[in-house]
Order: C-alpha cells, then sequence, then structure tokens
C-alpha cells in the first residue's frame, strides 16, 4: 500500500496536511535521499528525513495505513 507524504508526516505530527505541504515545498523533507515533492508517495521500508534549522529527524516507514488512528499512527514508522 502506498501513501501520500504529507498524510504520513501529518499521522507523525508535524502538524496539518496544510503546514506539511509548506515545509515539503521549503524542500525540507528527503524521502530515501532524494528531495519530496508535493506528490511524493512512500511505502514500507521508506526512510523520511525532516530537516528544520538545525535539527534533523529520520524516520523508517513500518506500516502504511490510510485511516490511521493517534494510536495506531505509532506503529507506522521507527525513529532513527
Amino acid at each position: 500500500m502506498l501513501l501520500r507524504l504529507d498524510k504520513m508526516l501529518a499521522h507523525l505530527g508535524y502538524g496539518s496536511r496544510k503546514d506539511v505541504k509548506r515545509i515539503i515545498r521549503k524542500g525540507e523533507v528527503l524521502v530515501n535521499g532524494k528531495v519530496a515533492k508535493g506528490k511524493t508517495v512512500v511505502k514500507e521500508g521508506d526512510v523520511i528525513e525532516i530537516t528544520s534549522g538545525s535539527n534533523t529527524n529520520r524516520f523508517e516507514v513500518l506500516n502504511v495505513s490510510e485511516h490511521a488512528t493517534k494510536e495506531s499512527a505509532a506503529l507506522m514508522f521507527k525513529q532513527l
């Protein structure tokens, strides 16, 4: 299953989808080492890297679910 990057980052708690789209447009998000685009989709095994200032967070996608709850969203990724 595939999921749009903006939905995945919203599940990770990086803000609303609108906020997430803004950070993607600014080039602060990489997927598997490549700058993400607005319509990037993620799948299990992908690595997402988010840079904000001097702070960088990396996550591996473990599970993709279109209808994740707040509780199940934590099972969708692991921080690297």
